[in-house]
């Protein structure tokens, strides 16, 4: 049986005053509203949390030590964000249907941009989504397409592997899909999990490390087994091997077991559209988890105003990996 668990809202008083002491699963505010908050990455060589407002085409820096939030504007559409092995400072971001490295230099608010690779040029109304590196710094991003006549998403997407030595050359490894999403390795690195969102399932897939190769496709987790009417998102593990699975449309994380597919806990949100989760903090136990508030009506709004908020979770009895880094380029 699974669980709905109900969480302390921590007001931003209590965070500036440190009151963050409970026994139960707390939920933190530490953003006000986003448009579309997404592709949360925590980086632990800065002790930052990296987002975005990807129709904002902003890039967000969130410092855990003293609060601070800083960002820089892209000149389109952003998402995902990954680190770059080679410097700290150095992110390899999608930019609408491109790959870009970009040189951010926190100090002064200043960047400089280089353009890698751009995919889909048969497809000019796709963009990238998500996106993470794998354990030896390959690139694993994917794309959507949305045609706003119909408000859907045509299986016109696909997902993407680059390599340091592919990198003007990146390799569909799923195609089509419709929109690529959530992603995650499991702790022996032999699986591989991924979300098409409009699917509603989890798919797994046998995982080969050294070739960065996946094969044996199966659905280990079905919403509608459960009666849960929204989409799946983005994903993250614990160390456990359980996934973290933001519901799109569902106001709520869950916690599903892949060896089992049961659906483990619920933890709701106060934003209807949750978009991705990801481990950080010092220890790694504190869920971040990003939401939208794009195509809600003003109405809408006012009912849930933490929609577009990122949010930090806390007390999950739980923590993640550290994040992998990209392995493409060593300078701009």
């Amino acid at each position: 049986m699974w669980h709905f668990t109900c969480i302390t809202i921590v007001t931003f008083f209590q965070i500036a005053s440190g009151l963050n002491n409970f026994d139960v699963p707390a939920l933190y505010q530490i953003t006000e509203p986003l448009t579309h908050g997404e592709c949360p990455s925590w980086d632990s060589r800065n002790n930052l949390l990296y987002f975005v407002d990807i129709q904002k085409g902003q890039i967000y820096s969130y410092n855990y030590t003293n609060k601070e939030l800083t960002s820089i504007i892209l000149n389109g559409s952003v998402a995902p964000v990954v680190q770059s092995k080679s410097d700290p400072n150095l992110l390899i971001v999608g930019l609408d249907r491109s790959i870009v490295a970009v040189k951010w230099d926190r100090e002064n608010g200043n960047y400089t941009s280089k353009t890698l690779v751009t995919v889909a040029e048969d497809k000019p109304d796709s963009t990238m989504n998500d996106g993470k590196a794998d354990r030896r710094g390959r690139i694993w991003f994917g794309t959507m397409d949305y045609d706003a006549d119909t408000k859907n998403h045509p299986d016109k997407g696909s997902l993407y592997k680059v390599t340091k030595n592919s990198v003007s050359t990146p390799q569909p490894v799923i195609t089509p899909v419709n929109v690529s999403n959530g992603m995650a390795w499991n702790k022996a690195n032999n699986k591989f999990y991924y979300i098409d969102s409009p699917t509603r399932q989890i798919f797994e897939y046998d995982y080969d490390d050294v070739k960065g190769e996946i094969s044996n496709r199966r659905v280990v987790f079905d919403l509608r087994d459960y009666n849960l009417t929204a989409s799946p998102d983005g994903m993250t593990i614990d160390v456990d091997d359980n996934l973290w699975v933001a519901l799109f449309g569902g106001g709520s994380v869950i916690k599903v077991n892949p060896k089992t597919g049961q659906l483990l806990n619920r933890y709701p949100i106060p934003a209807e559209c949750v978009t991705s989760v990801m481990w950080g903090g010092p220890e790694l136990d504190i869920l971040f988890v990003t939401t939208s508030k794009l195509r809600l009506s003003d109405e809408e709004i006012l009912k849930q105003p933490g929609a577009g908020c990122v949010f930090a979770l806390t007390n999950l009895g739980t923590k993640g990996f550290p994040v992998f880094e990209a392995d493409l380029i060593d300078s701009i």
